[in-house]
């Protein structure tokens, strides 16, 4: 560092280092006035060490400062050398039984379900493992840093509190002792001493505000001229903001620019100049004019660098004071002390109070640090602990106040503590007491909500963005009112009686400004013009509901209370309700005999509110009134007279009338608003303080009232009076053809209504209604949810509501009523019903998409009596008589089913009241006698009975006869049973009739559901075939042509003519004879046929060509310059393949630009496009061949010459061309010929458009495969083709060998029509290339072997892919035999060249071969195969020298080289198979023993390998030697070098842990390599190579050719040639990405006990490696299909494509 720095700055150095600690120390033991002694040393030292240039020197700052400032700090305070003072300080102090570990931001926390007090109870990783609860229900999720590890607190756990390590430190004293007693007297003093001097001038500093004066006490004379140019944080400008006006105040390139903003982000302020003030002025006041257009300027101050260096010492105090008190229980005690002081200005004027209040004005860093300081202190500290939480109390007003008008996150505020206090049982029931906190925050919430209506209600009307954005920090206080609630008292003192109590008034008077807000009006005629605001209102009600939740348990917990609360809550709704009858005036109405006075209202007129929360609050009371039982002990207490019972029923009517006439579609033109706010008021979320209550509060009312009066006002509600209280009103009503839209409106309204008369009558099913208990309660929402369909775990959990600890108490019964049905390799595990759970099914139930469970009073069998008013009666006997006179009415099916459900109700209550009644008592339900009654006189319409009996045959009624059946059944059992009871029991077979005839009911139920799907699926299936009678019709043409395509490809396939028993031989002289098939394609673009053949037109398959590094054994090899690179010779590393897969698609030679809409999914300037078909991304097209060799006509000789002629004669020729060629270029000069002399007989067999297609196809290959731009005639596009062809058929080798699958027996089509086209096309690609270019390669690649003087230079047999060879010289060979008159045909050249690379490979895996030896090696006797190797061993072993290894066993080395020569063998059988066209053996075909042997035969080798030598040994000898004395070679055998060994593995994705909190612990760890030890917010791992990356952030940004792109896109191009496979280990998702602009996300492997993934980490199940899941991204991975995988993705799911994927 020191070098770059100006030569003063050194010296100044030097003259620092030589300041010794121990004397200045010293000096201060002997000061009078020691502040003032400190504050000097600090005044002339600070500023010479911090801040002496543009850029901070952290390295030089810290060591300076622990060498001149801290040092002689730690000799005063020890007395001694703190290297000996600390450590003794250390061991004598007993360590705490508190964990207080930090969280970084992303480390894992841990929460137990079962024993934390509340969620925010939470264990770091060391703790938890070390704990019991890691065999509990558990809780994992990534902390967002800032909180602490609460191991050791008891208060925090039902059980278990202290892990193993901490467990040690319990001391067996209970009692707590003063930590000060471990330290001396005069140790104390100077401690304090010290820390009060330090402390004070810490927080002075930090909060210190003007820009270029010090505090005088710290002024030095001859202050130099220096500022900075201070740029501060705020959360208002985003980061390309920040950069773009940094560029321009500071002239900064880009890069400096982004770490600028970087820093700024981090820790909250950076300078960005460094100069006098009038320079850093100019800076400041360009960065306030670009910023302050849109929002407020960024905030810029110009401060003096002295004041700067001591805020930075500042900063760096408080770091070092944390650290010191951890060396002892005891400092740590003196520093609370020192904090808590109260100053000389009495309230507030403690060092810690000032840090707090000043909290919002300090920048990022300085909080951050403080803050952990006051954790290591204060919260560590019980007995400080205490004291500061009243401070922290006594200031909460304030805090907020400030935390609401700061713009920093949550995190970044002192307010945040409040989770670290409030949730302490013992300190937040001290805080309700002493400092009346549940008051207070109530007060300041609502002193936050200033937006009041005339009536004192809450208004979000005209929001503007800032107070929405007030609105959301002011949620935080509800937060915090919950943590104070979330563990319940169990013993009550007065004083805490009381306090509550003032907290509930004041928690009543918020919900009184909520009761009644947003009310709504119909809107008739035109549609609402500005949907209003509601998100608000029900953001406020979702935040609430836990609270209100709470408060009622809380009351529930003590009588008084619950007594209380309920008196003022009722106060309050009268006083809601004061004005309830103004400008609505009174009616009478009267029905059947009766008659209730009301008022006149119209839901669908006036303004009604959905928002109700005190008659809700009230509800809830009354069950708790009714469940304790208080009421019948104290009804004296209980303002019971007061209740009025239409008052108490009105509102919540008016609501569910609301939600009725919504669902009948009256308030359409009211918007979507509407519609979501009735979605929210049923959802799971909200509906327990909503429309649960409002349920509860009917039933309360119906229970205090007559129920004749209950329902005519609610026919009134429901605007239905009209209907039922006129008689023929229903005919009237159809016969004026009235509008159809009304007549259907009016019969959803009857359907709710009687909907809402089941619901209240029969939702008596828990706690404080029948004898139920909360578990009874969720086992019976958990079967109603199934019995729609199965569902996954997290889709109940989400269906079912949440208490405020997050759980729904689910676990405890799932096992009785489902069963769990393991997951398949996609998808999840899901929950089915049980079969014996189903007759608990009711259909219902009002939780179905309404609302799904509900607390109901105990009705004191009042309710039933609902169904015996006559006012009931009179609605059921109406509708029946639509139903019986059906034509003349408007009526609809579902509503004479509820009328029918509500009968069998009835029935069943007078059944069961029979049964359980005693003999005296009268029998007072009397149902049956009334159904069984006619009219009155007027109207003489027939009894309900009599009715039912006329539905019973009624045609059109099929459905419902089996219910009404059942009634009857019923009717007559009870009739038998009443008229035994009055003369005796009940005998045994009416009973039998019961159970039977509950059942019939069910199945009744059941027989209609089945017969109306039935219905209905016949209507489906009718439908589905006409439309496809219709398609056929229309495309006849098409599906007759599908049938011919399929009969002519099978004759493709089908090898008939072949005679079974001659064996099978792909090449070589004795290459079995077959005939060719004709080949007919269909066209998919224009549908014609046409047959493949050599001078037709060219028919395509379109293919896609990418570059790969799977097989790969070396990723960090890299092309240096595409455009020199030389790919002739293919490394065995395989470093850079070229991959190729097709889609069996044939399309003629025509460019149609696709007019369709813009696809992203592929990247039209790289020349990609989708397959018309099936729509599969390609990028370029491949054309269909017939066999390359049967075109140049075979001549058969019978005089084959052997190897070492066959050499002899093609090195002749090879001299032969070079000496031609060198005449040529002398011909050349003298006279321009236009073509080659010796190309005149050459005739090119294939048509012009197949010509153009083998162009187009090379040289797609050798573009993508080199990155170069396409040019047709360089040298280098034979050499990617046949690259491509070779790699492809490794590739597809390596599968089947992994898969463990044959070689022939499993290909795909698509993968079979992929290798046949590519290899027939490779073959035949020489015709369109230059001639001398193919034969020039052909000369080099033959060299390699069979060394030639004058090509020098090659690379070592080592070093070169012997496959890739074979592939090379075979399709090359025909260039040469063209010009050959000596008769030598092309398959005998194949046979050759195919021996002598097998034995080169052979040499090279003998070369290779690691010997290990065996001990079973003795035992094997030796065939001539052991023999022959040794033999040739012998002979490597004379040419190399003795650098080989010793000589191991035959049998030994036998094993290596098949094992190592066996994916060479499959990949040449694949290879000449689709070449020549010989079917494959069947022996092949499946996997059996002797593959080795077949597989010979069907190359012709003799299957003992090594005979080749034997059989050529004259030519073999010679060519081993010059193998062996390549220099390379030598290298290698005096272990120079490395070589690849056989039989190469595969690759493979990296080990995952099993468990996945393991890879969240190694990514917090993980820091961002760029920026100093910051912690990564996206870190990301790479599947591939295991490398760690800081994904999707400024800092890691590279350039890639000539764009910024993230640390993942950056790393797939030197990991695999532009595609990745990552995890983004904070989410938990995989992430594919495919060059720069392509990119998706993919199920992660990790899944939880239920069988689902968890991305994002939301519900924090713990998740473990699901193994086959991850094979099934390695296959992805292994096939190449990554690319393929994202083009479906970003097709199906067009969101994908707005995320800018490079930047990730």
């Amino acid at each position: 560092m020191a070098s770059e720095l100006e030569p003063e700055v050194q010296a100044i150095d030097r003259s620092l280092l030589e300041c010794s600690a121990e004397e200045t120390a010293g000096k201060w033991l002997q000061a009078t006035d020691l502040t003032r002694e400190v504050y000097q040393h600090l005044a002339h030292y600070v500023p010479k060490i911090y801040c002496r240039g543009p850029n901070p020197a952290p390295q030089r700052e810290d060591m300076l400062a622990q060498h001149v400032l801290l040092g002689p700090m730690e000799w005063y305070l020890c007395g001694e050398d703190p290297a000996f003072g600390f450590p003794k300080l250390e061991q004598a102090n007993k360590p705490s039984h508190l964990c207080g570990r930090v969280f970084k931001v992303g480390e894992p926390t841990y929460s137990c379900r079962d024993c934390a007090v509340d969620p925010t109870c939470v264990l770091c990783m060391e703790c938890f493992l070390g704990s019991i609860h890691r065999e509990h229900r558990y809780r994992m999720t990534t902390s967002g840093g800032g909180g602490f590890c609460d191991c050791g607190d008891t208060e925090a756990w039902k059980e278990g509190p202290y892990c193993t390590k901490h467990e040690l430190n319990i001391s067996e004293t209970e009692e707590e002792e003063d930590p000060l007693i471990h330290l001396t007297e005069d140790m104390i003093a100077r401690t304090y001493n010290i820390f009060a001097i330090m402390f004070r001038y810490a927080v002075d500093i930090l909060t210190w505000e003007k820009e270029n004066e010090l505090p005088p006490d710290l002024e030095v004379v001859g202050k130099s001229d220096t500022y900075y140019c201070m740029l501060f944080n705020d959360e208002v400008h985003t980061y390309e903001q920040v950069i773009y006006t940094l560029q321009k105040a500071v002239n900064c390139t880009q890069k400096e620019a982004i770490g600028f903003a970087t820093t700024v982000d981090r820790d909250g302020r950076r300078s960005v100049r460094y100069g006098d003030f009038q320079y850093c002025e100019q800076a400041k006041s360009v960065i306030v004019r670009n910023t302050s257009r849109q929002t407020k300027p960024l905030k810029v101050q110009v401060m003096h660098s002295s004041i700067v260096a001591h805020q930075s010492f500042g900063l760096k105090l408080l770091t070092w004071l944390g650290s010191i008190i951890g060396y002892s229980d005891g400092l740590r005690r003196i520093l609370c002390q020192v904090g808590l002081q109260e100053g000389p200005d009495g309230e507030n004027s403690s060092l810690v109070d000032k840090l707090m209040l000043c909290d919002s004005k300090l920048w990022k860093g300085a909080r951050s640090v403080y803050h952990q300081l006051f954790m290591s202190s204060l919260l560590m500290d019980l007995k400080y602990k205490k004291l500061f939480a009243i401070h922290f109390a006594k200031n909460y007003e304030r805090l907020q106040s400030d935390y609401v008008t700061d713009d920093h996150d949550r995190e970044f505020s002192i307010a945040d503590l409040s989770v670290q206090i409030f949730t302490v049982p013992s300190l937040a029931r001290m805080l309700i007491t002493e400092e009346n906190l549940m008051t207070t925050i109530i007060k300041t919430f609502m002193d936050h909500l200033k937006h009041r209506d005339v009536q004192g209600r809450f208004q979000f009307e005209r929001y503007t963005a800032l107070q929405a954005f007030k609105f959301r920090r002011v949620q935080s206080l509800i937060l915090d009112l919950k943590y104070v609630l979330i563990s319940k008292p169990t013993d009550w003192s007065d004083e805490l009686r009381h306090k509550f109590l003032e907290g509930f008034d004041a928690f009543l008077e918020l919900l009184k400004c909520m009761q009644g807000m947003d009310p709504i009006t119909r809107q008739v005629g035109q549609h609402i013009e500005m949907e209003p605001e509601w998100e608000a209102a029900f953001t406020l009600q979702m935040k609430l509901t836990h609270v209100i939740s709470m408060m009622q348990d809380w009351c529930a917990l003590d009588e008084k209370v619950l007594i209380e609360a309920y008196k003022k809550c009722l106060a309050v709704l009268m006083q809601c309700h004061s004005g309830f009858t103004d400008g609505e005036q009174p009616i009478t109405l009267t029905l059947c005999g009766h008659a209730v006075d009301t008022i006149r209202y119209c839901v669908s007129q006036e303004k009604v509110s959905i928002h109700l929360p005190v008659s809700r609050l009230l509800a809830g009371l009354h069950v708790l009134l009714s469940k304790s039982e208080v009421a019948y002990k104290f009804p004296e207490l209980l303002p019971l007279s007061e209740l009025s019972p239409p008052m108490l029923i009105e509102h919540p009517l008016r609501c569910l009338v609301l939600c009725a006439q919504v669902h009948a579609g009256m308030w359409r033109r009211n918007g979507f608003s509407l519609v979501n706010q009735i979605y929210y008021y049923h959802n799971v979320k909200c509906r327990r303080e909503m429309f649960d209550k409002d349920i509860v509060m009917l039933q309360t009312g119906v229970s205090m009232m007559d129920p004749n009066h209950f329902l005519m006002i609610m026919l009134s509600r429901f605007e239905l009076y009209q209907i039922f209280s006129t008689p023929d009103y229903g005919k009237r009503f159809s016969s004026e053809n009235t509008n159809k839209d009304v007549v259907q409106q009016n019969n959803t309204l009857i359907e709710e209504m009687l909907y809402l008369i089941i619901m209240l009558v029969g939702e008596r099913f828990s706690p404080g209604v029948g004898h139920v208990n909360a578990t009874d309660e969720i086992k019976r929402e958990i079967i109603h949810q199934l019995s729609i369909r199965p569902m996954a775990h997290s889709e109940l959990v989400k269906a079912l509501p949440e208490d405020e600890n997050k759980e729904t108490g689910m676990e405890s019964v799932i096992e009785a009523v489902a069963c769990f049905k393991k997951p398949g390799l996609t998808g999840r595990g899901l929950y089915e019903l049980k079969p014996e759970c189903t007759k608990d099914f009711n259909l219902y139930f009002y939780h179905f998409s309404r609302a799904e469970q509900s607390k109901v009073i105990r009705g004191k069998n009042i309710l039933r009596y609902f169904l015996l008013s006559d006012v009931m009666l009179c609605i059921m006997g109406t509708i029946l008589q639509w139903a019986v006179e059906h034509n003349g009415y408007a009526w609809s099916e579902s509503m004479l089913q509820r009328v029918l459900h509500l009968i069998g109700m009835a029935l069943q209550e007078e059944k069961q009241h029979l049964e359980n009644v005693s003999e005296e008592s009268v029998v007072t339900f009397t149902f049956t006698q009334k159904i069984s009654k006619p009219g009155e006189s007027p109207s003489n319409s027939p009894s309900i009975l009599a009715m039912l009996e006329t539905l019973q045959n009624a045609p059109y009624l099929e459905v419902h006869k089996d219910m009404i059946r059942w009634i009857l059944k019923t009717f007559n059992a009870i009739k038998k049973i009443r008229e035994s009871s009055s003369t005796s029991p009940v005998a045994e077979a009416e009973g039998t009739i019961m159970e039977e005839s509950s059942k019939d009911k069910d199945k009744a139920e059941r027989k209609r559901k089945a017969e109306i799907a039935r219905l209905r699926r016949e209507k489906i299936m009718a439908q589905m075939s006409e439309m496809q009678r219709h398609f056929i019709d229309e495309n006849k043409e098409l599906f007759q042509q599908t049938l011919e395509l399929d009969a002519s490809t099978s004759t493709v396939l089908d090898n008939s003519p072949m005679i079974s028993d001659t064996p099978l031989i792909a090449l070589g002289p004795e290459q079995t004879q077959i005939t060719e098939q004709r080949q007919i394609v269909t066209c998919i673009l224009c549908q014609e046929e046409q047959e493949v053949k050599v001078d037709n037109k060219a028919m395509v398959l379109a293919a896609f060509v990418q570059r790969s590094t799977v097989l790969s054994k070396n990723r960090n090899k890299f092309i240096q310059d595409p455009e020199k690179y030389n790919p002739l010779f293919m490394h065995p590393e395989l470093s850079c393949g070229i991959q190729l897969y097709f889609d069996a698609v044939q399309a003629k030679e025509q460019r149609r630009q696709q007019r369709l809409r813009v696809h992203t999914s592929y990247d039209v300037e790289n020349g990609e496009f989708l397959c018309p078909l099936c729509e599969c991304l390609s990028n370029t097209v491949i054309p269909l061949l017939l066999p390359p060799r049967s075109i140049s006509n075979r001549l058969d000789f019978s005089d084959q010459p052997n190897l070492v002629q066959w050499i002899k004669t093609v090195s002749q020729q090879i001299k032969a061309l070079q000496i031609l060629q060198k005449e040529e270029s002398k011909f050349s000069n003298i006279q321009c010929f236009g073509t080659n002399p010796i190309f005149v007989h050459l005739r090119n067999p294939y048509s012009e458009s197949i010509k153009e297609m083998l162009t187009t196809f090379g040289t797609a290959t050798y573009k993508v495969g080199l990155k170069v731009h396409p040019n047709e005639e360089d040298p280098r596009v034979p050499i990617m083709c046949w690259g491509s062809c070779a790699y492809t058929i490794q590739t597809i080798e390596r599968i089947l060998n992994d898969e463990e699958k044959p070689l022939f027996g499993h290909l795909p089509c698509r993968q079979d029509d992929c290798l046949k086209s590519l290899t027939r096309f490779a073959a035949a690609h020489w015709t369109a290339a230059s001639f001398s270019v193919v034969q020039e390669h052909f000369c080099t690649l033959f060299a390699s072997l069979v060394p030639d003087e004058k090509y020098g230079n090659l690379p070592s047999i080592l070093d070169i892919d012997m496959f890739h060879l074979l592939v090379s010289l075979v399709l090359s060979f025909p260039t040469l035999q063209c010009q050959d008159f000596s008769g030598f045909s092309l398959t005998t050249g194949d046979l050759h060249i195919f021996h002598l690379v097998t034995m080169a490979h052979i040499v090279q895996i003998l070369l290779t071969s690691c010997t290990e030896e065996n001990g079973m090696d003795q035992e094997n006797p030796t065939g001539e195969e052991e023999l022959a190797v040794l033999a040739l061993y012998k002979t490597l072993c004379h040419c190399a020298g003795s650098a080989l290894k010793e000589i191991p066993s035959g049998w030994h080395l036998w094993r290596s080289v098949k094992a190592g020569i066996m994916p060479f063998l499959r990949c040449s059988a694949l290879f000449f198979h689709y070449l020549n066209g010989v079917p494959a053996p069947s022996e092949i075909q499946v996997i059996g023993a002797n593959q080795f042997e077949h597989l010979c035969s069907y190359l012709s080798l003799p299957s003992n390998l090594i005979c080749l030598f034997q059989e050529n040994s004259k030519i073999m000898n010679t060519l081993i030697e010059s193998w062996c004395n390549n220099n390379e070679v030598k290298k290698y055998l005096e272990g120079g070098r490395q070589a690849i060994s056989y039989a190469r593995e595969s690759n493979k994705l990296i080990d995952l842990p099993d468990d996945y909190s393991s890879l969240i612990n190694q990514a917090s760890n993980f820091s961002c390599p760029k920026s100093g030890g910051d912690k990564s917010r996206a870190p990301t791992l790479c599947l591939v190579c295991g490398t760690m990356l800081c994904s999707q952030s400024y800092c890691c940004q590279t350039e890639l050719e000539g764009e910024d792109v993230g640390a993942c896109t950056a790393h797939t191009y030197t990991c695999g040639s532009g595609v990745g496979i990552f995890l983004r280990v904070r989410e938990c998702q995989v992430l594919f990405l495919a060059g720069k602009t392509k990119g998706c996300f993919y199920a992660p492997p990790y899944l939880d006990d239920y069988g689902e993934t968890d991305q994002g980490l939301r519900r924090g199940n713990p998740l473990h490696l699901c193994k086959e899941r991850f094979k099934k991204i390695q296959k992805l991975w292994q096939q190449h299909s990554i690319t393929e995988e994202i083009g479906h993705a970003q097709e199906a799911n067009q969101t994908l494509v707005g995320i800018d994927w490079q930047h990730l």
